[in-house]
């Protein structure tokens, strides 16, 4: 993280020209000189290698490009001016440390540092991820807290742990570097270079077929496009969401959603179904009761997911007790397709999530039906996020799918 970002006193005085309209107010405002935000603008316009200011004898304009960067800047500076201030409200500062305003004051190799930190919790494995030396994270994490006058780091068995200031600001560093992530693609996109990459963080259901499909439209618009998908369970996706590592989510919603600073936009309701393997003696016979459900083994999704809760309210802990043999608990569809496969076992499941396994004839649906066992399938994002063009086109693959997706649903099952 941070890599790839150009110095930050360089892109803070490209946003105040650009504000001010000329280079002497802005900078009179960030303490540099003329000749000195001359040549930063002139670095960022070499790094981007295109034109992002256009100079008159009236002032300065911003070109397409300069206009994209411009808002996405911004927006990040503005996100570690706010961790810096909801640091600060939440630690006190050394006696006499720290600069006013020090988040006009960092540098990349700081951040650098904070983000390592962050993620490894251990100075050594920081550098080995930054391929630096260990006294370099060092001081750059000690430069830090001279800078903000708070300590961020502290020292435990294990390793090191962040302050809760240093969380704080370290979320909204994390945030604002995706944030001049975005702003980087759509300058690529619009010169027709690479449109940079989008980070799906998929749970089980959208694996299966609705992401797929749209994935599958997305490179026939746009060839160029790069897309990395992230397989966990939904604590863990949702924690790096809320770091901008991952640009949505897409699976179960939850209710109630356990933060406050995502949201979360319904696609479809997805009925679950009881299945087993194909010729499972449950499977052809035509009247199967609750007490044939409680006869045999079960695998079930893992705790804290909307389809083990339909499970329990279908069997409450008496009924579970009548189930014969140990429970299975896994998420895995692959895990659980070889265990169906191979035994009596039956699951609580998405029908739509099994789709091909039931179109290749290992699975079936067992004819019972689940009267409360529905899950809403959606899309969860970062208040406030504002998605690249290309992010943009994948999302409304995903929304413009689900009605042929609902109707080849019900197709599978007339």
């Amino acid at each position: 993280m941070w890599t790839d970002v150009p110095n930050l006193r360089h892109l803070r005085a490209f946003v105040l020209v650009a504000e001010f309209g000329g280079i002497t107010r802005a900078a009179q405002r960030i303490h540099l000189s003329q000749p000195a935000i001359t040549q930063a603008l002139a670095k960022l316009e070499e790094r981007f290698a295109t034109k992002l200011l256009e100079f008159a004898s009236d002032g300065v304009a911003l070109t397409t490009a300069g206009s994209l960067l411009r808002d996405r800047v911004a927006r990040a500076l503005e996100l570690i001016e706010t961790g810096a201030r909801e640091a600060l409200r939440g630690e006190a500062r050394r006696s006499g440390g720290g600069f006013a305003h020090f988040e006009q004051l960092l540098t990349v190799a700081q951040l650098r540092a904070l983000a390592a930190m962050a993620t490894t919790r251990n100075f050594s494995l920081a550098a080995r991820e930054l391929g630096l030396s260990q006294p370099s994270v060092h001081r750059a994490a000690r430069d830090l807290e001279r800078l903000t006058g708070m300590a961020m780091f502290v020292a435990t068995k294990q390793g090191v742990d962040l302050t809760p200031a240093a969380e704080v600001f370290a979320r909204h560093a994390a945030l604002a570097h995706a944030e001049l992530q975005q702003g980087f693609a759509e300058v690529s996109d619009s010169l027709g270079r690479d449109p940079g990459l989008i980070v799906v963080g998929a749970m089980p259901f959208g694996r299966t077929k609705l992401l797929p499909d749209a994935l599958n439209h997305l490179t026939r618009e746009r060839p160029l496009a790069r897309v990395r998908v992230i397989s966990a369970p939904y604590d863990g996706l949702l924690g790096r969401l809320r770091y901008g590592i991952i640009d949505f989510l897409l699976g179960a919603l939850r209710d109630p959603l356990p933060i406050d600073d995502v949201v979360q936009e319904a696609l479809l309701d997805d009925p679950l179904a009881i299945v087993a393997r194909a010729g499972h003696p449950l499977v052809s016979k035509p009247d199967v009761t609750y007490d044939d459900l409680l006869a045999y083994p079960w695998a079930v999704p893992g705790d804290d997911t909307p389809t083990r809760a339909a499970f329990h309210q279908m069997f409450p802990a008496e009924a579970e007790k009548r189930m014969p043999g140990g429970m299975l608990e896994t998420s895995s569809l692959v895990l659980l397709r070889g265990v169906l496969t191979g035994s009596d076992r039956i699951t609580l499941l998405s029908a739509r999530q099994a789709h091909y396994e039931i179109e290749q004839g290992l699975l079936a649906v067992v004819p019972y039906p689940v009267a409360l066992g529905s899950r809403r399938i959606g899309l969860t994002y970062r208040r406030g996020w504002r998605p690249t063009p290309t992010q943009a086109i994948l999302l409304n693959h995903l929304r413009h799918a689900v009605p042929t997706y609902e109707e080849a649903a019900v197709a599978d099952h007339l």
